[in-house]
């Protein structure tokens, strides 16, 4: 038997599914590290073992950049002002605040594209650093991407703050305690 939400979507064409659920993933996700951000002081946020590796505030700046140059540039039809090395070698000169502000600024520009996207336009080709791929693919890649470094960002900060982040307490109820043997 579906779920409500899933027979809802059932009346919906597969490429308003798919977008959907793509904005639905790219909020939760800048929520989830407006989170961590909010968690960790300047000093946490710029925190790195060395020198080859990033930040939170690296990774935040990096999804920004990234959603902006696939989504909002070429599926947008916006200018491409990305500076992509900038992104790592900033040294925590921007506070968490600002972070969180630019990346849900990005995702916000981003949702306006995707909900402009029709089926057609889905299927047409892009080319973005280089890769030449369809816009379901350029959509896909961000969306797959930006999971890959919230959970960075994730791991960083509970280990940053030894805290667990609460996001999944629903899955502690009762029905899913049983004992291992």
């Amino acid at each position: 038997m579906p779920t409500l939400r899933y027979a809802r979507n059932m009346e919906q064409s597969v490429d308003r599914i798919f977008l959907h659920f793509a904005v639905e993933k790219l909020q939760q996700f800048t929520s989830r590290i407006g989170d961590c951000l909010g968690q960790l002081d300047q000093q946490q946020i710029w925190a790195r073992g060395s020198d080859n590796q990033n930040a939170v505030g690296n990774l935040a700046l990096h999804l920004s950049g990234n959603v902006r140059q696939w989504i909002v540039s070429a599926i947008g039809g916006k200018p491409d002002v990305r500076v992509r090395d900038r992104e790592f070698s900033a040294r925590g000169d921007i506070e968490g605040w600002e972070l969180q502000e630019r990346l849900q600024a990005t995702v916000a520009d981003a949702v306006e594209v995707l909900e402009k996207v029709t089926p057609a336009r889905l299927l047409e080709r892009v080319t973005i650093q280089g890769y030449d791929l369809t816009v379901l693919e350029a959509v896909f890649h961000v969306v797959e991407h930006f999971a890959g470094h919230t959970g960075q960002i994730i791991f960083a900060t509970k280990i940053l703050t030894s805290q667990d982040l609460g996001f999944y307490k629903h899955l502690q109820a009762t029905a899913h305690a049983e004992k291992m043997p």
